[in-house]
């Protein structure tokens, strides 16, 4: 018996990586029965007769999981926004955010392409790291992904499980196949639908990147919020949560309610108007989409 971690999952096999290397394994006919998938990151207790002849006994408990790509057990998720062609969109940013702190998966921002900025642009994408820092977030600026780009993000994916999402168009692709060459991943492959990519990797595989794992194909090819009640939508906007308490309603939602905290900071331009903004439109997304269903 032994443990380890799912690395890849490819037609029916599970590939567990641990310090002793990686086992090919299948998973017990009893997952099924109780309603068990297991995923690339999850933790697990196998056995094996050699390399290739395993068995998968149980999966851990798990911190996190998406449903697409089917991945679990994310600290990281890199946020690759470019500052023009596109151009820098704030809003899908908050909304990437909101599906990251649902999720328990620390934010990590790069925002590319500063090479092609004039100087009233740059001042613009400076002001835009300096307010999400400010609410607690780490803001990289890169030129076009280059090496150097990729030099200036290595550091931030040791020791985590990363996975690579944002912008259509903005190089998530380029910046998987520089980390690793030899995926040669088709870089024009992204649609400029709203976060839905036209990725055709049949499996989604962890690999290894200094001292960390990246997923190989772009996260989250949907960004609603189904999974998300609009009663806690304002935890996952920091600024808001850290003031909530302050609010004389618990239940709070922040928009019409009387002696509300989050409200009387936006007055102080504590928080940002589009921030808030984005919060109200999201929050009625949620209303309508439980009326719908």
């Amino acid at each position: 018996m032994a443990t380890g971690k799912i690395i890849k999952a490819l037609s029916g096999f599970y590939y567990v990586k641990n310090d002793e290397g990686t086992f090919q394994c299948r998973g017990r006919g009893n997952f099924r029965n109780r309603n068990i998938k297991p995923l690339v990151g999850d933790e697990v207790e196998f056995q094996v007769e050699n390399k290739t002849d395993g068995y998968i006994l149980d999966v851990f408990e798990r911190d996190n999981e998406l449903v697409r790509p089917p991945i679990s057990n994310i600290d990281q998720g890199i946020l690759v926004f470019s500052a023009i062609e596109p151009n820098f969109s704030s809003h899908l940013l908050n909304r990437f955010l909101v599906h990251l702190e649902a999720n328990r998966i620390e934010p990590l921002i790069c925002i590319s392409k500063l090479d092609l900025l004039n100087d009233k642009q740059n001042e613009e994408i400076e002001k835009y790291k300096e307010n999400y820092e400010k609410i607690g977030y780490t803001v990289i600026l890169t030129s076009t992904i280059t090496k150097k780009g990729l030099e200036e993000i290595q550091p931030f994916l040791d020791d985590k499980v990363s996975v690579i999402a944002g912008q259509s168009g903005v190089g998530k692709s380029s910046l998987l196949n520089g980390i690793r060459p030899d995926l040669k991943i088709e870089t024009n492959e992204i649609s400029t639908h709203l976060g839905r990519g036209k990725h055709t990797t049949r499996h989604v595989e962890l690999l290894p990147i200094g001292n960390g794992l990246v997923a190989d194909t772009p996260g989250f090819s949907s960004l609603d919020f189904i999974d998300i009640e609009a009663e806690e939508l304002s935890d996952y906007f920091l600024e808001m949560r850290e003031r909530s308490g302050g609010c004389k309603f618990r239940g709070c939602t922040h928009t019409s309610e009387p002696k509300c905290a989050v409200k009387d900071a936006l007055e102080r331009n504590e928080i940002l108007q589009y921030r808030y903004d984005d919060y109200v439109q999201f929050l009625e997304e949620i209303k309508s989409q439980k009326r719908r269903y």
